[in-house]
């Protein structure tokens, strides 16, 4: 396995574009009452979206549901060829399952961080301070992560200011 090496690197206007189709699943998932949260994968070919999935639950996070979706849907050696881009930096349990569906890279456009910045410590979302980077460098393999995106960053941080600032916090 992994016998192909990734695409070459993505150009910034690329990275935005992909990062547009996450926020734009992301927007699909907040009108469905869910929280603000949206992943793509693309394909090997840097164009294709294969997959798009928004927030479920608290437990079921864009990124993992994608990542498992992708694993029954498609052989490692061309995940390993993919991008999953994602709106926020995936958490340790989106990461950890991303690497075990043997998705190659990552791109994200703002970081754990700066989430953790807007939401506090809203019930809804107890952040993890564990960055994917550091989830990614413990496995037996080399995940590519870009990340955060200045670009797309703010555009991505108000939808969660609005959305995080509004909530109710959870009984």
């Amino acid at each position: 396995m992994h016998a192909k090496t990734m695409p070459t690197r993505p150009t910034p206007a690329l990275l935005a574009s992909w990062l547009s189709e996450a926020q734009s699943v992301a927007r699909e998932a907040l009108a469905g009452g869910h929280h603000p949260f949206g992943a793509v994968l693309i394909g090997p070919d840097g164009r294709t979206v294969l997959l798009r999935q928004g927030n479920v639950s608290t437990v079921n996070h864009a990124e993992a549901v994608l990542a498992r979706a992708a694993a029954e849907r498609f052989e490692a050696d061309l995940l390993w060829q993919c991008t999953l881009v994602t709106t926020v930096e995936p958490c340790a349990m989106c990461a950890a399952t991303q690497y075990w569906a043997h998705i190659g890279r990552v791109v994200y456009g703002m970081n754990e961080a700066r989430l953790l910045q807007l939401t506090g410590n809203h019930a809804d979302n107890p952040t993890l301070d564990l960055p994917c980077r550091e989830v990614f460098a413990r496995g037996q393999k080399a995940i590519e992560v870009i990340g955060p995106v200045a670009a797309m960053e703010e555009e991505i941080a108000a939808l969660h200011v609005d959305f995080w600032t509004s909530r109710p916090q959870s009984a």
